[in-house]
């Protein structure tokens, strides 16, 4: 049987695979403990979290945190940037790579799913999937209750409103809500509030 890492290149390419490998399953369980672990961290001091978090995701910026609970399947395919936040309940499953870049927001009960299951019936019981990955830029809010499919880009400075379900690519500086969603129109200097930070 090939190797966790062979399989997950495997994977990368967008080619069917199967979901019930030893290797894979055991990722699993290696994720849950590790998320726990970092779950039940909250409230200790930033460093110390960020130190379990490394052990669970592949890559993790300076200042990133996940309010609990964070799930993922793997972690070792998920790159956050500095200064991520999640907020409450996020969830990422991450057979593909996600890749969030830097000053990224994201609401409560967010998913970020880069897996399909095969449609056939048959397949599907043999655990055939297929991954792509999703690409979330610099900048992006992602509100509350937003699931973002396989195969998606959210562009630099992105907005996608709360209960959205993503399809296909946001543009960089776009607005996009529904389900599915839809860019609405791009932000603009019109859109400044004039709030001024009191900290």
């Amino acid at each position: 049987m090939a190797s966790l890492s062979e399989q997950f290149a495997h994977i990368a390419t967008g080619a069917m695979y199967d979901d019930l490998t030893a290797e894979l399953i055991g990722a699993r369980q290696r994720a849950v403990l590790a998320t726990n672990a970092y779950n039940a961290s909250y409230g200790r001091p930033q460093a110390e979290r960020e130190a379990l978090l490394r052990e669970v995701l592949g890559t993790v910026g300076e200042g990133a945190q996940f309010e609990p609970t964070f799930r993922c399947e793997f972690g070792t395919n998920i790159h956050v940037g500095a200064r991520f936040f999640a907020n409450f309940d996020c969830v990422m499953l991450d057979g593909a790579p996600i890749t969030i870049g830097d000053d990224v927001l994201i609401g409560p009960k967010v998913g970020l799913y880069t897996a399909d299951h095969a449609l056939d019936l048959a397949e599907r019981k043999a655990g055939g999937c297929r991954a792509r990955p999703i690409t979330i830029g610099d900048g992006v809010w992602i509100a509350g209750g937003v699931t973002i499919l396989p195969g998606v880009t959210v562009g630099h400075g992105a907005v996608v409103g709360g209960g959205s379900v993503v399809t296909r690519d946001v543009p960089a500086g776009a607005l996009a809500v529904g389900n599915p969603a839809r860019v609405l129109r791009q932000i603009t200097d019109a859109d400044r509030t004039g709030y001024v930070p009191t900290h």
